[in-house]
């Protein structure tokens, strides 16, 4: 026991000057966290499981910067459990394996074992599974975070082992108590005297959207400044902060517009740069695979039909293997979606058809081209005119299947690009069979 003593002690000893002072002042007991009222004030429900030391296995879910990781390393701290943090961003079914052997042989020897998996909706179905069992014998406590809706993100099996609990965005007040408590910390800032006014903390925790992170780095970065803090320097500090990758923010949108744009200008290596940004910051890779499916119908088409085969592979393996293993299926994805040649035929031919068929949308298919499986629907012309075009040199009947009032309209105009100058070809054929007379 003397070896989790040390780790229990250990747990929130910030000695490491060179820290982000998020780490510095993280707080060490429920006392201290700051927010989630809603499962921690006093007689709620997750407060009571911990002070009673009789907490399960969960999922917290919640915006970046809220406490997920602090309030798993408080649960660890309350109920005298070895912590360990597991990324799913970095560790595949190897490591899972290993760490769950560890929770296992600590568990026999009277240790319990809280496994902290930040980012799991990260993991794939059979990385998920791999916990099962672990979690079912009790030799861990599986605490794992996500920004992302775990009814879609983590698996039924596991998800239905796990309390789910929902964290919320930080109030303003809440991220001005933190900014006044790191401050006052001797952890944090209280030996550098700071000097700041109300409107400048408020100015900070509006900024901050709610993510005591960037709150507290945007103070960091000010602090280092000058002592006596001013709008102008919070302003500096804001601009000097490194954009957080929100994937449902501004710059998720910009980078996948990025990726888009460059595979579509066949600029392969912006391509790969762009992908590589999205992975790193914590994109969904099965977001940016469905986007490369798109993408090869909407700017390749047929101008290489592997395109979309190739595309939808990505994704299945994508599935199966998750991160961080899969970056390497996804870029070779996306040099080859960049270097085919390119068309948007499908694209614009598709949205010239829709307009089309929304303005027509009440008329009839023609006669000719209804089926008549009784006596009266060929009494009243169903099917009257249809020419059947197997019967017909080449398969092509001089038959016209558009309805009257768009005869002659044409929505797909091949390029002359990759395959797509075949079809051109194969498409002017059929065009002067099809005014044969029958």
């Amino acid at each position: 026991m003397i070896l989790l003593d040390i780790i229990q002690s250990n747990m929130f000893d910030n000695k490491d000057y060179s820290a982000p002072l998020a780490n510095k002042v993280r707080p060490r007991s429920l006392d201290e966290f700051v927010g989630q009222s809603h499962i921690l004030a006093k007689g709620k429900v997750l407060r009571i499981l911990i002070e009673e030391d009789n907490v399960a296995s969960m999922i917290l879910w919640g915006p970046p910067g809220v406490g997920k990781t602090t309030l798993a390393m408080i649960i660890a701290a309350c109920t005298k459990a070895n912590f360990i943090p597991f990324s799913a961003v970095t560790s595949g079914i190897k490591e899972i394996k290993e760490v769950m052997q560890k929770a296992e042989n600590n568990f026999f020897r009277g240790i319990r074992t809280v496994l902290f998996i930040d980012e799991i909706h990260r993991f794939n179905k059979s990385q998920q599974d791999a916990f099962l069992p672990y979690v079912e014998k009790g030799n861990i406590i599986l605490i794992g975070a996500t920004t992302e809706n775990p009814s879609f993100e983590v698996n039924s099996a596991l998800l239905s082992r796990v309390k789910v609990f929902v964290l919320e965005p930080l109030s303003s007040l809440d991220i001005v108590n933190l900014l006044r408590n790191a401050i006052e910390d001797t952890r944090g800032l209280k030996h550098k005297h700071i000097e700041v006014s109300d409107d400048l903390l408020d100015l900070i925790a509006i900024y901050s959207n709610g993510d005591a992170r960037v709150a507290l780095n945007t103070l960091e970065i000010a602090s280092s400044i000058s002592n006596i803090i001013t709008k102008e320097i919070i302003e500096g500090s804001m601009q000097k902060k490194s954009l957080l990758y929100d994937k449902n923010g501004e710059e998720h949108y910009n980078l996948i517009s990025a990726l888009h744009k460059s595979m579509r200008n066949s600029d392969s290596d912006a391509s790969i740069y762009y992908l590589a940004r999205m992975l790193e910051a914590g994109e969904d890779p099965l977001f940016i695979a469905r986007r490369l499916i798109r993408f090869s119908s909407e700017d390749i088409g047929l101008a290489d039909p592997n395109a979309l085969p190739l595309a939808v592979a990505a994704f299945t393996a994508v599935h199966y293997i998750g991160m961080p293993e899969c970056n390497v299926n996804l870029a070779e994805a996306v040099v080859y979606l960049s270097l085919a040649p390119k068309s948007n035929s499908l694209y614009t031919g598709y949205n010239e058809a829709k307009k089309d068929a929304l303005s027509t949308i009440s008329e009839g298919v023609p006669l000719k081209l209804r089926n008549a499986p009784t006596k009266l629907m060929k009494d009243i012309g169903y099917g009257i005119g249809y020419a059947y075009a197997h019967d017909y040199e080449d398969k092509v009947a001089a038959m016209e299947c558009l309805p009257d009032n768009l005869k002659d309209r044409v929505y797909y105009n091949p390029t002359k690009e990759g395959f797509e100058k075949e079809m051109s070809d194969r498409k002017k054929t059929i065009k002067e069979k099809k005014y044969k007379p029958l």
